[in-house]
């Protein structure tokens, strides 16, 4: 794209010395399932449809497991069944599809990452990465981080309270990582999947940069209820703590699909194509992508697409990549340095966010090229965008597609 691009660099956001001829944008997924875990597909299929819809990278993140070591399943008594079977030959043949009948049981074999990766991935043009979910829990609520590119698998590890769980296993990562040097992040899966994550459990975790603002599954309850949050009101409680009062980090939104299920496509289903990030890095290897993500060079989607993304003399501002006949409406959501801090952690979680100032709209726009200007005293601002356009293929009935770029702040 023939852009300049100025975006975050995590803590104090600074103007990126990126040309146009340096980076690119890459569309990816992080968060799908196969067969090795719980979902209905082989992960060679699933890597297909991913290389063949337009997307440049992917994370199969199958729970507690990586696809390695000789592991051998019913051709018919799985989640994919017959039908995924008789789709799976069909499509790559005898010659690379390993099944057998043992004592009457018809069998397949579910390939490795290191061979699937080797027939579906094109250097420079389809990226596979490694990956993980990490499953845990804590009296029953569901915890569960994703690791991207990792190396070796990592157990679920426990802990004596939801924060304190996810803490273990975000540092259990970047133990990993900086034991083998291989770059790889963890991120917090759908916070409302089971109600189980509260804005309070999120706001002083360390080494972790990145959670699922909206993810595909549609048992996640990404808008929240009457009780409960949506997860972009999370976000701003997260990041005006985070920022206003514990000095720390921002934290980063990503879309997901958090697919399962590949053969029947409707509403209630966990399908591919519905959430993802655009990510601008200079080349398409795990590196490049994790070190453009971890400086904010990205932003989640649902449909809707961006570019030159811009904070230049306090002016923040992108343009939309229009669609013929279609409108899109732009808010600026931040929250300023004097919002209303509480140290009740239920206040903290309270859905009366307005009334402390938390994740104000600081403005609205119906341009293609929205833009906000700073008053100066913002800890942030960041954009959301919804378009006029109704998803295909929705996490709920009538959801129109959208954009969430990161959180931006002025240079000290």
């Amino acid at each position: 794209m023939k852009t300049k691009f100025f975006l975050t660099i995590a803590f104090v956001l600074a103007a990126s010395t990126l040309s146009a001829e340096d980076a690119r944008w890459w569309k990816g997924n992080l968060h799908t399932h196969s067969l090795w875990s719980d979902g209905d597909d082989y992960p060679e299929m699933i890597a297909n449809w991913y290389r063949s819809n337009g997307y440049h990278f992917l994370a199969i993140s199958d729970h507690n497991v990586l696809a390695e070591g000789e592991r051998w399943i019913h051709r018919e008594k799985n989640a994919g069944g017959q039908r995924a079977f008789d789709k799976y030959l069909k499509h790559f043949g005898d010659g690379w599809v390993e099944h057998k009948v043992v004592k009457g049981v018809p069998q397949v074999r579910l390939k490795t990452f290191a061979e699937y990766k080797a027939k579906i991935a094109v250097p420079g043009s389809f990226l596979l990465m490694q990956s993980e979910e990490l499953s845990d829990q804590f009296q029953g609520k569901p915890i569960h981080i994703n690791v991207t590119n990792i190396k070796k698998q990592i157990p679920p590890q426990g802990g004596a309270g939801v924060a304190a769980t996810m803490q273990k296993n975000i540092d259990a990562v970047l133990a990993q990582r900086k034991a083998t040097g291989q770059p790889m992040f963890p991120h917090i899966n759908h916070p409302n999947f089971g109600w189980a994550i509260q804005p309070a459990d999120m706001i002083q975790l360390r080494g972790e940069q990145f959670f699922e603002v909206y993810n595909g599954h549609p048992a996640v309850n990404n808008y929240g209820d009457k009780e409960h949050l949506s997860t972009g009101q999370i976000w701003d409680v997260i990041n005006a703590y985070r920022l206003g009062v514990h000095k720390l980090p921002l934290l980063l939104g990503l879309g997901t699909d958090d697919a399962h299920n590949y053969h029947d496509l409707a509403v209630g289903q966990s399908n591919t194509g519905r959430g993802w990030v655009m990510v601008r890095a200079e080349s398409l290897t795990p590196e490049s992508i994790i070190v453009a993500m971890e400086r904010g060079d990205f932003y989640a989607s649902s449909g809707v697409a961006v570019d030159d993304i811009r904070l230049a003399k306090g002016k923040y501002s992108f343009r939309i990549q229009p669609e013929k006949g279609v409108t899109y409406t732009t808010w600026f959501i931040g929250t300023r340095k004097n919002f209303k801090s509480n140290n009740d952690l239920a206040k903290r979680n309270s859905l009366k966010t307005a009334q402390a100032g938390i994740g104000e709209i600081l403005g609205q726009s119906q341009l293609l090229e929205p833009s906000y200007t700073f008053d100066g005293d913002e800890l942030y601002v960041r954009a959301e965008i919804m378009s006029s356009k109704k998803m295909t293929n929705p996490y709920v009935a009538g959801e129109q597609e959208r954009a969430w770029l990161q959180p931006v702040r002025l240079g000290k």
